[in-house]
């Protein structure tokens, strides 16, 4: 998905398309555990945290990268419009 899905768009049937597809159609829950369920290695993750900074035009920092923020579709949701109110809070800087 090379789309960008920036402003207000729901970010969690976006999210749910991916996983469900990546999953090979799997049906999901929005508060299933992707990790518990076992569909997550280390290489899934990390192509994970980069579809979800290419998709939403978010920048995802070190503190994000913590397991309990990609666990489930409710969690990325949660995670990907806490990183849109904050840059939407953050003061304009000019060159």
């Amino acid at each position: 998905m090379d789309e960008q899905v920036a402003g207000p768009h729901d970010p969690e049937p976006v999210i749910r398309d991916y996983l469900e597809t990546e999953f090979g159609d799997r049906s999901l829950g929005r508060t299933d555990d992707i990790f518990t369920l076992g569909y997550v290695n280390s290489l899934f993750a990390l192509e994970l945290v980069t579809f979800i900074e290419r998709t939403f035009a978010i920048v995802l920092e070190i503190e994000d990268l913590d397991l309990a923020n990609f666990r489930s579709i409710a969690s990325m949701t949660d995670l990907v419009d806490a990183k849109r109110r904050s840059r939407a809070d953050a003061p304009e800087t000019r060159p």
